[in-house]
This record gives C-alpha cells, structure tokens and sequence, in this order.
C-alpha cells in the first residue's frame, strides 16, 4: 500500500539540514521518493499544504505505566514523589490497569507527533505494556522496571534480583525485535538507590554481551545525589561508571547535578542524556548543565518523563522549555531552536540506536514522520518566523494533523486508526478506581 504526502514543507533534518517544498512518497513502511510536484499517486494522499512535514518526534524517556497517576502527585520533591505517591501507585497496578495506562500515554504521544519512545515500565505486568504499544503501532524501547532493594520501597515492588533478570530476559526473547523490530526491549533498572550492586553489574555484563541498551535514572534530586555517595562512595555517573554501564548503549535521563568530571565522561563515553526539562522544574530537580554538556559535545536528547511529574507529554513543550530555561544563564544563542529541533529528532533516534532508520526524512528511511498545521493563529503571520522557530517556540501538539509509524497512518485529524478512545477512556477511569482502592490514595 502506498502513501503520498503532497504540497508540504519537508523540514528533513538531513546532514544538510535541507526544507523542501515537495511530496513524500511511501511504500510498505519507507520512503521511496522526495520530489518536488512529483505527480505520484497513492491510494492513500494527504494533502499538506500550508503544512510542515517533520520527522516523527522521539522521547527518550517517559513512563507509560504512569499516564493513569497524571494530577495525582502534584507540588513534591523527587523522594517524597516516589515513596509517598508513585510507587504506591506502581504497586497497585493489575494487568489491564496498565495495559490501559500505556495505552492512554500512547494516545497522547501520537496525538502529539511522537512517533518513538524510550519507556521505563513498572516491576509488574510488564507484558501488559508490550501488549499495548503493539495495538497503538508506536515505536518502541523499553522493558520491565527493575528494583531489588531500597528505603520505603513498597514491598510488591521489591524483586529478588535473580528473578528480575531472568524475567527482562524472558520478556527480550518474546518481544525483542516484534514487528519488523518496532518493539525492542532495553534493560530499566530503575535508579541506583533502589537496585543492588549485584543486580547492576549483571545488568551491565549482560547488556554488553547482548548489545542490549540500558534506560535508567541519575543524578535528578540533590537528596539523591548525596544518598547515592553515601551508600555507593561515588557520585552517580561515576557510580556508573565503575560499574561498566555508561556507553552508547545507555540512555541515562535527567543528569542535572554532575561533577565537572562527570560531565566529561558522559560526553567521551558517548552516554545518551534524556534531557526532561518540564519534569525537572516540576518537582524542584533543578536546571540540567545542557548547554555545557553540548558543548563537550554530549548526545542530549529530549524526553517528557511521566504524567505524573509533567502532567503533559507533548515534545512541543519540552522543545520549548529546553530553549527558553537556559538561556538567562547561557545567553540567547545557547540553545538556538534548530538545535533543540535535532535533539527531538535525530539525536533521540540516535539514542534509540536508530539514526540509520529514523529520526530524518530521507529516502530509504522508516517512514516515521508527522503533518503539522501552521493554520492556528499563534502561527500567523506564517511568513514571520523561520520553520525551527514555529516548531520550538509556537507549536502545539493540537497542531499535528496526522502521524505516521512505519508507514502505517496511526492518527488523523484528531483521530486514531489504531486506538479505541472511547474502550480507554471508559477503562483508565475504572482502572484508576480500582488501583487508588488498593494503595488507599
């Protein structure tokens, strides 16, 4: 089947950088053609004109099993956030609870223009989660949280190591590279202070003698910093460091409270920063040192975090925010918006180990890619600002007319092709009453 995407502005992201005025032409799941009035006919078209066509935008770290708990733990800290709100909530979860919050995180996502996620599940269920983002059709990293010791961790969240690995690696056999490898699996321990050295190291030799990724958390509360030195008699990403994690295999989110040496070995160890700025101002982490780390020439990509701690998961937010919060302490040119662009695009592809598939739109690429309306009235005038600028600074995810995985029209006009919005409202309703029953929240 073929898709054709006629009149719009292609802002490719190429190494040129190259905004054409052309249509896209899709087969099967690639595209196959970029040409100005190319006079090809598809039986599916979609008429962009007036239009931005963009790369499929990639997060490179929210929680799915969050999207049920959004409002729900709002005005805390990171450690009081987790033991008092979310990991009672986590714990709570029952299979369909879960498949339903992944499922209504999905929605948002694809309704927003993200087209590809680095997820972080919960201890529990996880197949639920695979299950969903199967349904939904959007691309996929990620896998089973993974905890075996900690303060106030709720006790259904505690997993004996040996179990924990033995299940992510059950869960890799069955549903890594599903869907011509849409879905792919990456281990998730979730943060030092709630994994053991025991289990990090085995994550570690695993992760390298599989050239399996790793997602998981550092360096986000100053509590957590100092708790971390305490227990481990290192910073985090030394931590880390030490125990042969960092790499370009690992995704490592937020990284706002690093050593100067920190910095340094993020940056030459080609470590992937998952830079959450809504989430880090929400729960009073602080400001992450971005502009200093790009310019040690770190891989810094984009992602919202959970509901709970953004309430939104729109990459238009987060692009936004990244621009605007470094720049009274870096000035007005750190963070320009084509940079911020490419950190929501191929840079987050590169994270997912993609960038020879996705994150650009160039022929013989997955045809991963959003249509954005430059009709609503913050657009306008359309001529005053540049493609990056109505992108990074204007745009809204209400903006995204359709979103495209692997060629597959996902959602359109506000609609979903793949989703049943009316099945998940009625069901994260009931699923939320069911799980706040069990923790008493």
């Amino acid at each position: 089947m073929a898709l054709l995407i006629k009149n719009g502005l292609v802002v490719t992201m190429n190494p040129q950088r190259e905004v054409l005025s052309a249509d896209i032409y899709i087969e099967q799941d690639r595209i196959t053609a970029i040409e100005p009035d190319s006079g090809l006919a598809a039986e599916t078209v979609i008429d962009a004109a007036g239009k931005l066509v963009i790369p499929g935008l990639v997060q490179t770290h929210v929680h799915l099993c969050q999207a049920l708990f959004r409002g729900m733990a709002d005005d805390m800290e990171l450690l009081d956030w987790l033991m008092k709100r979310i990991w009672p909530l986590e714990g709570s979860h029952d299979e369909d609870s879960l498949y339903y919050s992944a499922l209504l995180g999905c929605a948002e996502l694809l309704r927003g223009g993200t087209t590809g996620i680095v997820d972080m599940g919960t201890v529990n269920h996880t197949e639920a989660i695979f299950q969903a983002v199967e349904k939904a059709g959007i691309r996929y990293l990620g896998g089973k949280c993974l905890m075996d010791c900690g303060q106030e961790v709720p006790k259904n969240l505690v997993d004996d190591s040996r179990r924990a690995i033995d299940e992510s690696m059950a869960l890799y056999q069955r549903w890594n590279g599903r869907r011509d490898n849409r879905i792919r699996y990456c281990f998730c321990p979730r943060f030092a202070l709630s994994c053991s050295d025991r289990l990090l190291k085995e994550v570690a030799r695993i992760a390298a003698a599989e050239n399996i990724p790793v997602h998981t958390h550092a360096s986000e509360n100053r509590d957590e910093v100092r708790l971390v030195e305490e227990q481990r008699g290192l910073p985090n990403v030394l931590y880390l460091e030490r125990l042969g994690l960092t790499g370009p295999n690992l995704i490592l989110a937020h990284c706002i409270h690093l050593w100067d040496i920190e910095q340094d070995l993020l940056a030459q160890s080609g470590t992937h920063i998952a830079h959450c700025p809504g989430s880090n101002l929400k729960l009073a982490s602080g400001i992450a040192p971005i502009p200093d780390l790009l310019n040690r020439g770190a891989r810094v990509s984009l992602g919202a975090d959970g509901a709970p701690c953004n309430n939104l998961m729109s990459m238009f937010s987060e692009m936004r925010l990244a621009a605007l919060i470094h720049k009274p302490i870096h000035g007005p040119l750190s963070m320009p918006a084509e940079t911020v662009f490419a950190m929501a695009t191929i840079s987050g592809a590169e994270a997912m180990g993609l960038a020879d598939q996705i994150g650009s739109l160039e022929v013989g690429k997955k045809a991963d890619m959003a249509v954005v309306s430059l009709s609503p009235w913050h657009h306008y005038p359309p001529q005053g600002a540049g493609v990056y600028s109505h992108l990074v600074y204007q745009a809204m995810a209400t903006d995204v007319d359709a979103t495209i995985v692997d060629g597959q029209l996902l959602m359109q006009n506000g609609q979903f092709l793949t989703i049943p919005e009316a099945e998940v409202r009625q069901n994260t309703a009931k699923s939320l009453d069911r799980v706040r029953q069990r923790c008493g929240l």
